[in-house]
């Protein structure tokens, strides 16, 4: 987790000033609501072309939790298998009924499950620590100066 988070100076530190001690969320029609009660640990925004193809726009912004530690409710999530740079799965989950993307589990941070943003509850917490993947950020883009940037991936060892 430490290298995950290199070069990356604020990581994980919002989100426990916040005192943040669960997360909330559901898809567009509620058929799928989801909780953790473990803190996130880092919040990005994903400019790669999976991402953008996936949402409709130029980038997804994630909220990373421990794995296994989301409680689903309702539905069950479909699950689209896509595969990452690193040639490792990432299944992307899914609510099947109006198509909200939920949550990703990606092969290549498998202590890791990647939240949705836009499908959380309040989002009023919410502060990129990150953008990742901006080498295939879309030109017309523009990303705060303050945040760290990664052309590709976050380092992983």
């Amino acid at each position: 987790m430490a290298r995950l988070c290199a070069g990356i100076p604020t990581c994980g530190a919002i989100i426990r000033r916040q005192g943040l001690a669960r997360i909330e969320g559901r898809c567009l029609c509620g058929a799928i609501r989801y909780k953790s009660d473990s803190a996130p640990v880092l919040t990005a925004v994903c400019h790669c072309t999976h991402c953008q193809r996936q949402t409709g726009t130029a980038f997804s912004v994630l909220v990373a939790v421990p794995r296994g530690s989301i409680q689903m409710e309702g539905s069950d999530p479909h699950v689209y298998f896509d595969v990452g740079e690193s040639g490792q799965p990432v299944l992307r989950k899914f609510c099947a009924q109006c198509g909200s993307p939920i949550y990703s589990e990606v092969a290549a941070t498998p202590q890791l499950d990647w939240i949705k943003a836009g499908t959380l509850d309040d989002t009023s917490w919410l502060q990129p620590q990150v953008h990742i993947w901006c080498d295939s950020a879309q030109p017309w883009v523009h990303m705060d100066e303050s945040v760290a940037r990664v052309p590709r991936n976050p380092p992983m060892e």
